[in-house]
């Protein structure tokens, strides 16, 4: 050997042992950038097409574009107001359901390039882009695999142009940290004027994983694609933005048919909870809207989510190793209300405030062992604010304890844990005890770490010492310890509630005896009935009132019998001459089963009511509610 050789060598030995005393990796571990993700925690999606115009949930793809003509749209007062509340990127809803695309298009005519705003020649995709980027907001587009407007739509033409329009989009519209698709494929639409039923198989016609997502992989490598069974990150599983208390990065994704699952085509029964040692590293994306629906309503700005509302989704989502994804509706004009903006700053200083000062900051750790006593894996490595360093024990010992002073006693109700998931989701759990009236007593339990472990305690505890247990298969890698205190500052929007019909003054004509809980204010209770020819629920109130509108709640229990997606609704003053004032359909009712708003157009005089689900989620006779409520002019 010469000696040039063994000079190397000689320089290269001490980075060999560091590499060969570090533990192995884990399972299924993150991509670089699902890594990036992990560390955005947050980000918004923004609703606005044409169905907002028309004060709809889904677009049936029939508006005129004539009616897309916002007069004061402002994508910066939307970007602003979303950093402002702590989120770290923007996804625009280029597509929905709908058909409309918000850019100029080559592939359809239903586009903004047909709309009056800008004369047409506007690119509203290409606003929200530039408006993130001013903001350091990172920036996304979300792409309705289904079209309802799209005349070709369940033929191999529409297949095509689908894909054309993600071309478009991952190459004109710099760096996207994600391109989202959600699993809505197939169903009623417009269809050029067809207005009909059209389904596909959703396991071959859009050709994922063949066709489609490699034009995302290619044209943008770091962007995440998300859909229910991901490849880069899954859907939760529910529209509340709660992940489970227990809920794994990693996931073998189940197909209900026996084939490869894909997008609309899953078993979601894994969804909130992934696996342990699941096949794939495919966290959970938490999405939410900041208000009931995805899109703008007027008779919800009462109902924005406050920034304590966000807050706990934010523990339940970012502090269950997952990402919040929160919903934002512009109104029609183009901007977002005013209750929007307060709640998301308020949240965003709630944020602020509440991690601006890590309560273990100065903290020392014994550990009852360190990975071959290296201080490369010592204690120290959970406070020096890196999610990568780590403490790490030896490969036989599985569980480890660490034992923690702080400089002073401090009161908290937050405890942040991370693992380095550069080598996996190790741990099973963990189990934290305060030092109070020497001795150990429980504090707090935890299982699925991972990238972001957010334990909230039931009140604030005052201490100086705690001790985290750790419990893993293999030696655990914790790269943080953290305590915090949550902030409580107050906040109100102020305004009116809806003027609502009092419930005495309404009667079921019906026999059953769990009527009353259609009309008792509680969401949690509900009637279930079967409805015979002809098929309607009747209603008499008290007296004639003038009536704006209703709403319909439906059951909150998780099952979806009896839940209505189409209804039609007819008034009476006698009780013998109907006539209709409203007919439609609850769109997403499955996924996000909030209450839903029945417009009469215009107020009617009513003495009578009958309502009729025409269709329901479970498709037969049986129909459930948990709320009827009339809305008072």
């Amino acid at each position: 050997m010469s000696r040039s050789t063994l000079f190397s060598l000689f320089l290269l030995s001490p980075l060999l042992a560091i590499s060969q005393t570090a533990p192995a990796p884990y399972g299924a571990l993150p991509s670089e950038r699902q890594l990036r993700w992990h560390e955005m925690e947050m980000y918004t999606l923004i609703h606005y097409t044409p169905t907002t115009f028309q004060n709809k949930e889904w677009g049936f793809g029939d508006a005129d574009p004539a009616i897309f003509n916002p007069q004061h749209f402002n994508a910066n007062q939307i970007a602003a107001a979303a950093a402002a509340g702590g989120f770290k990127g923007l996804i625009s809803v280029a597509k929905h359901h709908d058909g409309f695309c918000l850019w100029p298009t080559r592939t359809t005519k239903y586009s903004i390039a047909s709309s009056p705003w800008k004369e047409g020649k506007g690119d509203m995709v290409k606003e929200f882009m530039q408006a993130a980027h001013a903001n350091s907001l990172e920036f996304g587009v979300y792409l309705s695999a289904w079209d309802r407007n799209d005349t070709r739509y369940g033929s191999p033409a529409y297949a095509e142009a689908y894909r054309e329009q993600l071309t478009e989009l991952m190459s004109n519209y710099g760096n996207l940290f994600t391109s989202w698709h959600d699993g809505a494929n197939g169903g009623d639409g417009y269809y050029g004027g067809k207005n009909e039923k059209r389904t596909i198989d959703r396991t071959t016609y859009y050709e994922w994983t063949e066709k489609t997502w490699p034009i995302v992989r290619k044209l943008q490598p770091m962007a995440m694609i998300f859909s229910d069974v991901g490849p880069d990150m899954r859907w939760v599983g529910n529209e509340h933005g709660f992940a489970a208390e227990t809920s794994w990065a990693t996931i073998t994704p189940k197909s209900t048919t026996g084939k490869t699952p894909v997008p609309g085509e899953v078993d979601g029964s894994n969804l909130p909870t992934g696996d342990r040692n699941g096949e794939f590293w495919i966290p959970a994306e938490c999405d939410v809207p900041q208000r009931p629906g995805w899109f703008y309503h007027a008779d919800q700005d009462s109902k924005v989510k406050t920034p304590d509302q966000l807050f706990e989704i934010y523990l339940k989502s970012v502090g269950r190793g997952g990402g919040m994804n929160l919903g934002l509706a512009p109104m029609p004009d183009g901007v977002l209300h005013e209750n929007d903006v307060r709640s998301l700053k308020a949240f965003g200083n709630k944020i602020q405030k509440t991690f601006a000062k890590n309560l273990a900051e100065g903290a020392s750790a014994k550990a009852s062992n360190i990975r071959q006593n290296h201080q490369e894996f010592g204690t120290q490595n959970l406070f020096d604010q890196d999610r990568y360093s780590y403490y790490a024990s030896d490969d036989q010992v599985l569980q480890p304890s660490l034992e923690i002073t702080l400089p002073q006693a401090q009161e908290f109700d937050l405890i942040r844990l991370r693992e380095n998931i550069k080598l996996g989701q190790r741990l099973d759990s963990v189990l934290i005890e305060v030092w109070e009236e020497s001795k150990w007593k429980p504090l707090a339990k935890a299982t699925s770490i991972g990238a972001n472990r957010l334990i909230k305690l039931k009140q604030p505890v005052k201490a100086n010492k705690l001790r985290v247990q750790l419990f893993a298969p293999v030696a655990p890698t914790l790269s943080d310890f953290a305590l915090f205190l949550e902030d409580k500052t107050p906040f109100t929007f102020g305004g009116t509630a809806t003027n609502k019909l009092d419930k005495k003054a309404i009667t079921i004509i019906h026999a059953d005896k769990h009527i009353p809980e259609a009309l008792d204010d509680d969401p949690h209770t509900f009637w279930e009935t079967t409805l015979i020819s002809p098929g309607y629920v009747e209603m008499r109130l008290d007296k004639t009132y003038t009536l704006s509108g209703m709403e319909y709640t439906p059951r909150q229990d998780g099952k979806t019998s009896g839940i209505p997606t189409k209804y039609w609704v007819e008034v009476s003053i006698d009780g013998k001459t109907w006539r209709p004032v409203a007919q439609g359909e609850f769109a997403n009712i499955k996924a996000n089963a909030i209450t839903q708003s029945i417009g009469f157009g215009s107020p009617k005089e009513v003495h009578y009511i009958r309502f009729k689900p025409s269709e329901n989620l479970s498709g037969d006779k049986q129909f459930s509610v948990a709320e009827f409520d009339f809305l008072l002019k």
